[in-house]
């Protein structure tokens, strides 16, 4: 579901936005589940929305988790974590989520972890 509102081009970053319901529907659990794994960074939405590319065969995308809370550790809010993952790196190569949903975690847990310095 994308929906108008482009929040400084991350409509074009991301694509395909999912709402909390869309999500639950997709991991089979409730909205407010995914809500709260929101709240508990499994998950993250920028106004209520979430990136389909989070989701890979009716899971949430292994390490997306553990990064998440490395970027906020970091001091990055939502949106700045979408950004960030969704942001080219010539090192992986690739955007992190793309190295996330090819189970490159370590390369990009090591990026996500270097930000803190």
């Amino acid at each position: 579901m994308n929906e108008p509102g482009d929040l400084d081009g991350l409509d074009g970053l991301v694509g395909q936005w999912l709402s909390y319901q869309e999500v639950g529907d997709l991991i089979g659990v409730s909205a407010n589940k995914v809500r709260q794994m929101c709240r508990d960074l499994e998950l993250i939405a920028v106004s209520g929305r979430i990136p389909a590319d989070f989701l890979v065969d009716g899971r949430v995308v292994k390490g997306l988790a553990g990064t998440l809370t490395v970027l906020a550790d970091s001091g990055y809010d939502p949106e700045a974590s979408v950004r960030w993952l969704y942001r080219p790196d010539d090192s992986l190569p690739g955007a992190p989520i793309d190295a996330l949903r090819e189970h490159r975690l370590r390369e990009v847990r090591r990026r996500a972890q270097a930000l803190a310095f």
